[in-house]
């Protein structure tokens, strides 16, 4: 039965950090973090490496790549209609469970463009096909084989193009290739398995939010998963055994065991990349994101941008740039801070710097 625990409103943050292992990682390998996490947001593909990385002690980005380009993780449309990034062991029943979701979401926006389901079958099914006789073909060499069939791909059909194959289980990411991304036959990546019903696939993509994603609210999950609320709040009610939960200011926060903060945790900084899901995995950020920065971090058109997170609180932003032959690191406060904490920047930086293994100028960027 589901434990009802006190917690200071205060450590939200700082228990997310712990159990998004942010704070506290348990990772051996990349495969180890997008597991733990069940899905990463990764439209920003550097960026959605980075977020796999500062989770992985002492990762590097090569090692990061390796595991993508070998398949054990997968970069593919579910939850919502955009690019996350899944372990290969739980790419089918993830998908199968909200695709259906993502594709009724998207479905005025193919009469506007007149893509009917007969139009997007066949362009499906020619995709399939060139996939067949060349496994992996780049974004560019796929819109040209639809164009060549007399398939339009003009706007933003191809987008819908490939995301319709993507959601009926036919094409997910594949190898990089000359350092461009590639699509791959689902079935090549990852081989089909037995099917998980579809009341148990909720409640095991509830738990593994909560575990991961913890403390957070019923509306957090509906906004993470995409799912409806009432299939969101089946899962959860399947997955209450395995949680404990705090009411605080008249919202029940769900996680999977009582989060305990430290002196690490207290006063580590860690540089978030853009759409981290320590921000972008709930509907409510202002546990991490004082509303009078918001619009600073978070763009109207929701652009989220890299973040510098300190004692669980955005206190600025970052960026990478380039200088000749230099990479740098420019950084923004919302707000003055101490020699101590400049000092804390810069050993994030530092990590930041062996995960790319390269070398790093940092700089204020204000």
């Amino acid at each position: 039965m589901a434990e009802n625990r006190r917690m200071p409103v205060g450590h939200i943050a700082l228990a997310r950090l712990r159990n998004q292992w942010i704070a506290a990682s348990k990772a051996k390998t990349p495969k180890d973090v997008v597991s733990w996490m069940g899905a990463l947001q990764a439209q920003d593909f550097p960026m959605a490496k980075w977020a796999i990385g500062l989770r992985l002690p002492d990762a590097t980005r090569r090692v990061v790549e390796s595991a993508i380009d070998s398949g054990e993780i997968i970069r593919t449309h579910l939850l919502r209609p955009t690019w996350h990034f899944v372990a290969a062991d739980d790419l089918r029943w993830i998908l199968a469970l909200t695709a259906p979701q993502i594709a009724a979401s998207v479905r005025t926006r193919h009469r506007q463009l007149g893509l009917s389901t007969e139009i997007l079958n066949a362009s499906t099914a020619l995709i399939e096909r060139a996939l067949q006789r060349e496994p992996a073909l780049t974004r560019d060499e796929v819109i040209s084989e639809l164009s060549g069939a007399g398939i339009a791909t003009d706007g933003s059909r191809a987008y819908h193009h490939l995301l319709n194959a993507e959601l009926g289980g036919v094409i997910c990411s594949g190898p990089t290739r000359n350092g461009k991304l590639t699509y791959a036959l689902l079935e090549a990546r990852v081989p089909g398995g037995a099917p998980v019903p579809r009341e148990v696939a909720l409640v095991h993509l509830a738990r593994r939010y909560y575990t991961s994603h913890g403390p957070a609210t019923l509306q957090d999950f509906v906004w993470w998963s995409g799912l409806s609320v009432g299939d969101a709040r089946r899962g959860l009610e399947g997955a209450k055994p395995h949680l404990v939960s705090e009411e605080i200011d008249a919202q029940i926060y769900w996680f999977a065991e009582s989060p305990h903060t430290d002196q690490a945790d207290t006063h580590a900084v860690h540089l978030a990349p853009a759409y981290d899901e320590f921000l972008i995995g709930y509907r409510d950020r202002s546990a991490a994101l004082p509303l009078d920065h918001f619009e600073k971090a978070v763009y109207e058109n929701g652009v989220f941008r890299p973040a510098i997170v300190a004692s669980g609180q955005v206190v600025g932003l970052w960026k990478r740039a380039t200088k000749g032959h230099q990479t740098v690191v420019e950084t923004t406060l919302f707000a003055p801070q101490s020699d101590s904490m400049s000092a804390l920047i810069s050993e994030a930086t530092e990590r930041y710097r062996r995960y790319l293994e390269s070398e790093i100028e940092t700089g204020d960027g204000s």
